[in-house]
């Protein structure tokens, strides 16, 4: 099977009745793709950031970005507060989150021993899902709204495909944690943000905090508690895919 990498340009490619049966695209950039006359049948799509902009996934000439947003909302009730703009929105919407989570991990106490630690079609496991929030949580709250020197839990997990540079990877264990270990660390991290929340105010939401991964960039508390909201939700519905896909039988 060819393989094609970030080494390979293939902006502007064409594929004239060329068969991609099966293929994968993974971290690849297909934003402004046209295509016309092709097979989808059986196609699965997972766009994270598709609904964070201002651009559109037409189908048949029907821009369909609305319409799965709505029934994302539909499957995960509270997840339409993600935008949420002011402190008692905001406070309402991590409550809803933190009850989304609460039933999912009753979820899997409930399901086999070893099913944190399996990986479905090479992502994360439920327990290495955690972990990155866990970092997330360091990284958007701890560094860059509460400005803390040292801000990253040993249990936490980057996107090493991301997050790696200039990332002082010392910090995280070398040795996966135990499960007990990554749940102690997260439910300290879900408590941070709702303390945080609890007494946030409006002049507090607008005021600039030094981006994370480039200091000389500026992010307001609203935008980066908007990225941690993102983070949870999106994370939320891979666990659940892959819960799912686990349950079924189906995992690898």
């Amino acid at each position: 099977m060819a393989t094609f990498t970030g080494s390979d340009d293939l902006q502007g490619a064409q594929f004239l009745d060329a068969n991609l049966q099966g293929a994968q695209f993974v971290r690849s950039d297909l934003s402004g793709a046209v295509m016309r006359g092709v097979d989808l049948a059986g196609a699965d799509f997972d766009a994270p950031w598709l609904l964070e902009g201002k651009d559109f996934l037409r189908v048949n000439g029907v821009d369909v970005a609305p319409f799965v947003d709505a029934e994302l909302n539909r499957r995960f009730p509270g997840r339409e507060t993600r935008h949420a703009a002011d402190p008692d929105a905001l406070r309402q919407a991590w409550a809803a989150l933190e009850r989304t989570w609460t039933a999912t991990l009753e979820r899997v106490a409930a399901m086999p021993a070893g099913t944190v630690d399996i990986s479905v079609d090479g992502e994360w496991s439920f327990a290495e899902t955690l972990r990155h929030l866990v970092m997330a949580t360091d990284k958007w709250l701890g560094g860059a709204i509460l400005d803390i020197d040292k801000p990253y839990h040993p249990a936490g997990q980057p996107n090493i495909e991301y997050e790696s540079d200039g990332l002082d990877m010392s910090v995280f264990s070398a040795v996966p944690p135990s499960y007990e270990e990554v749940l102690e660390a997260r439910a300290g991290r879900v408590a941070m943000v709702r303390e945080y929340l609890a007494t946030v105010t409006a002049d507090d939401l607008t005021t600039a905090r030094r981006h994370p991964d480039d200091p000389g960039y500026q992010e307001t508390t609203l935008s980066c508690l908007h990225t941690i909201l993102m983070e949870e939700w999106e994370h939320h519905r891979f666990a659940v895919r892959d819960l799912d896909t686990i349950q079924a039988g189906h995992a690898d």
